[in-house]
């Protein structure tokens, strides 16, 4: 007995995407942990998944993809243009490590933050509300690399005044030569940013969901609410808001280049993220698995060894 068979006339009926295949999700998350980096045909050949021992490897491998993606540019004579998540953060601590061991400057960087809470409307939290998107990132990245840092005119944020404006001044990096570079992390319900799978339903074809650039007020699924509680919020969830802006998959299917991560260990072998991790490997791309469509890009998925599971029952 599970889900699958006692969903009918239960509280969890209308409460998951309604596009979701439960049957198919099930069928993702059954195979040996040995199985999760089998390639898949719709995979990108240059997608790669890397495996980390705990959550410190993780962080400082995370780190050094980053800051490589960054010297790497910076060598090549183009603009980076980073879309940058808040979640997971210790990477940006280590990014921040080796960009100043190798004196490497990011004023050829533009930072795009991916998201950001709001209310129903796009209005978002104060830049120095210590819950705001913006607050985190001038901590852990842009206040951290000091004299090397980013300049201050090509940090953007998810507010309802610049979110909207992301496609054109992306697009205008990139006729420059700018590589566009999305890091994210995958959410409960798969999501990219918050661009949650319930969206879905409201787009006439993949093409024209493909399409879209951002949300303003979006509104959150309540997993993500508390999958947030639980990982930034200490379990309070009357503090996580309901809405948020977000970027869109007519923008982080633009990258050229992924730096993915997928760390989300809780103490005593509990976890989060090991189901959202095998959906977005092996569901097959697909608008109400939003993360479905990151391994057809070229770039590489950080994830903590213990999400490939075995995702079964353990009782202790």
């Amino acid at each position: 007995m599970n889900l699958l068979t006692t969903l009918e006339g239960s509280m969890m009926e209308g409460f998951l995407p309604a596009g979701w295949d439960l049957a198919k999700i099930d069928a993702c998350c059954s195979h040996p942990a040995a199985a999760i980096d089998e390639r898949q045909p719709w995979w990108n050949p240059d997608f790669e998944l890397v495996r980390c021992g705990d959550t410190a490897d993780f962080d400082v491998m995370m780190g050094h993809e980053i800051a490589s993606a960054i010297r790497r540019t910076r060598d090549q004579g183009r603009p980076a243009a980073m879309i940058l998540p808040v979640g997971p953060m210790g990477m940006y601590r280590w990014a921040v490590y080796f960009l100043k061991e190798w004196n490497v400057s990011c004023d050829h960087v533009h930072g795009f933050n991916m998201d950001e809470w709001s209310d129903r409307h796009g209005a978002t939290l104060p830049a120095d509300n210590p819950g705001a998107f913006q607050h985190a990132m001038e901590g852990a990245f842009y206040g951290a690399l000091g004299s090397r840092t980013v300049p201050a005119a090509q940090r953007w944020f998810a507010t309802p005044d610049r979110l909207p404006h992301y496609a054109e001044r992306i697009g205008e990096l990139k006729a420059k030569g700018a590589e566009l570079i999305v890091i994210f992390g995958i959410g409960r319900v798969c999501h990219i940013a918050f661009w949650e799978p319930h969206f879905a339903a409201e787009y006439k074809s993949v093409d024209e969901w493909k399409a879209a650039t951002h949300r303003l007020g979006a509104k959150l699924h309540p997993l993500t609410i508390e999958q947030n509680a639980l990982t930034s919020f200490k379990s309070r969830t009357t503090l996580v808001p309901a809405f948020a802006n977000t970027i869109g998959p007519g923008l982080f299917l633009q990258a050229d280049r992924i730096i993915g991560g997928a760390d989300g260990i809780f103490d005593r072998g509990m976890q989060w993220q090991g189901a959202s991790l095998w959906t977005t490997l092996r569901y097959g791309p697909d608008p109400w698995i939003p993360s479905s469509f990151m391994p057809t890009l070229a770039g590489r998925l950080f994830y903590h060894h213990a999400l490939a599971g075995p995702l079964a029952p353990e009782l202790n």
